[in-house]
């Protein structure tokens, strides 16, 4: 959903009404945890948050309060959903001008002893089409890693006709979300 102005409150409660009950735009369902499909771009962004328990559980508590979306153009509303399986949200963002709301649901969680995430996948009024993992990682070596894998394709005309403009709007946002967890880490451990 493009608009000239930025979403209400009940704008956006109204949109995601709309979008509970409806099915994701793609098949490959749970693949972000595997495979990724080969019919899609695929993306995968990466960043040492540093090392030990303090900083797995402070990247925890950041992941779950959805901070990775915390980059002034874009967020996620309504704000504090809970992570949990087939929760639904829209990724707010604003670019050239203009706003759009993106329909997502969580397909799944990961909720290992050292492996914490979740995956969404796009819902009918998303631009896109595909599937979206956020995981922080605790390794054998005791560094602590954010990762993002995604594949997509563009679903909405308008960005299958601007492309590259959409890719650079996938890279913008996987670089600011890679900074904005290091940095919530290291916020709190001041």
């Amino acid at each position: 959903m493009f608009l000239l102005s930025e979403p209400s409150d009940s704008v956006v409660a109204t949109f995601i009404s709309g979008q509970r009950a409806q099915s994701l735009t793609y098949s490959e369902v749970g693949a972000t945890n595997g495979n990724p499909p080969s019919n899609f771009t695929i993306d995968h962004n990466r960043i040492q948050l540093g090392t030990g328990g303090d900083t797995y559980y402070r990247a925890i508590e950041a992941l779950k309060g959805w901070h990775q979306f915390d980059l002034g153009w874009v967020s996620i509303v309504p704000e504090n959903v809970p992570l949990e399986l087939g929760a639904t949200v829209a990724v707010k963002a604003h670019a050239f001008g203009s706003w759009s709301l993106n329909a997502a649901r969580i397909v799944y969680l990961i909720n290992e002893e050292r492996r914490f995430g979740f995956a969404y996948g796009t819902l009918p009024d998303h631009v896109e089409c595909g599937e979206e993992r956020f995981t922080i990682e605790w390794n054998e070596n005791d560094t602590v890693w954010y990762d993002i894998l995604a594949f997509s394709k563009p679903r909405h005309p308008l960005v299958r006709l601007s492309f590259p403009l959409g890719r650079m709007l996938q890279k913008r946002f996987a670089r600011g979300s890679m900074a904005r967890m290091f940095d919530e880490v290291r916020k709190s451990i001041r």
